[in-house]
């Protein structure tokens, strides 16, 4: 049954929020109505609510987008399926798009961002059904944690098919303790990754990843560069790998001094992905990646049509969602924000709706 409102909470201007209801859209050619079962809280979400990034729909709207929950209007095929709306839905028919490059489609629509008013920390959301992920027969794992899938999980698949990650590869993660780090870790192993390294400042939770994927773990508190190196050359001598040739680094923390750590271990024949968002300037002698032909990259979230395979991924068990994800009730969102804001978080947290 579609209802006519959706209860929600808007991001009325950056830094407040309110719990509001507002229209349920006309359905268009091909929309489906989903009832959210789970969203994920992002760092893009505090990136608009903190720090001012701006939104293509100017506030009041609704934020949120690693969304999970069932379809209940719209395409009958559809009606009862449990799925998972792309963070980053493309229009499909554009050069990027036709060019297998529809995840920065320059007409791409982001719940939480520039699907209008509408997001993920509400009751419903409408979405193109073609796009969606719908999910079949999940196991033991709830639908509410399939939300971090969207982004958290999809993001770092991205990043891994763009360095042409194949079984064998020699991997760093940089910030591998953080929510999209824990999963770039996760999804490296699971694509057959012979080393994985997690250098993070969280030592615990750092520590925590030697269980999921991470084959060898530096904390960087009190090391520069040269002791960082030291470390990291150390581990490759004990296993028989070589330490200056053929890595690929994933930088997933965003911050300044993550991706200084990230281009300082970049070198011969290496590639270095950018992951993660910040705001801070780095600087870099381009010589460097001439003398190396080493590569930098950028990524941008996932096209829908590679949601399946991370989805199997999970299913499968390679990817462990349960324990870096937690759920609470979406009436919650104000105090979950702050937590994530000042860093006081273990895991992932997914607002499950009680309006």
């Amino acid at each position: 049954m579609i209802p006519e409102f959706i209860d929600t909470w808007q991001m009325s201007e950056p830094g407040k929020l309110k719990q509001t209801r507002v229209p349920m859209p006309a359905l268009l050619a091909g929309d489906v109505v989903v009832q959210i079962k789970g969203c994920g809280v992002c760092h893009t979400d505090l990136s608009y609510f903190y720090m001012g990034v701006p939104t293509v729909q100017p506030p009041p709207l609704s934020l949120g987008h690693e969304i999970s929950g069932v379809v209940v209007g719209g395409e009958a095929s559809l009606i009862g399926r449990e799925v998972i709306v792309p963070a980053v839905i493309p229009c499909g028919t554009c050069e990027l798009c036709l060019a297998g490059r529809g995840n920065r489609c320059l007409a791409q629509k982001m719940p939480g961002n520039s699907m209008g008013i509408y997001g993920g920390f509400s009751s419903h959301i409408v979405c193109q059904s073609k796009f969606l992920c719908v999910v079949g027969e999940r196991g033991d794992i709830p639908v509410e944690h399939l939300a971090v899938i969207a982004d958290a999980v999809t993001t770092p698949y991205q990043a891994a098919v763009r360095a042409g990650l194949a079984p064998g590869d020699r991997v760093i993660v940089i910030g591998a303790a953080g929510g999209v780090g824990s999963f770039m870790v996760q999804v490296a192993k699971g694509m057959g990754a012979a080393a994985v390294v997690g250098i993070d400042i969280n030592g615990d939770k750092l520590k925590l990843m030697e269980n999921y994927g991470a084959d060898f773990t530096i904390d960087p508190k009190g090391l520069d560069a040269k002791a960082l190196k030291a470390v990291f050359k150390g581990f490759c001598k004990a296993k028989g790998l070589p330490s200056n040739t053929g890595w690929k680094i994933f930088e997933c923390t965003g911050s300044k001094p993550g991706q200084e750590t990230a281009l300082s271990l970049l070198s011969f024949v290496g590639t270095l992905v950018i992951v993660g968002y910040g705001t801070d300037e780095t600087s870099y002698m381009l010589s460097k990646l001439m003398a190396f032909d080493a590569e930098i990259i950028g990524t941008w979230g996932c096209t829908p049509d590679k949601y399946r395979a991370v989805l199997e991924m999970c299913l499968d068990g390679r990817i462990q969602l349960a324990p870096f994800v937690e759920t609470r009730p979406m009436s919650q969102i104000e105090q979950v924000f702050d937590e994530a804001h000042h860093g006081l978080l273990k895991r992932r947290v997914i607002l499950t709706p009680d309006f």
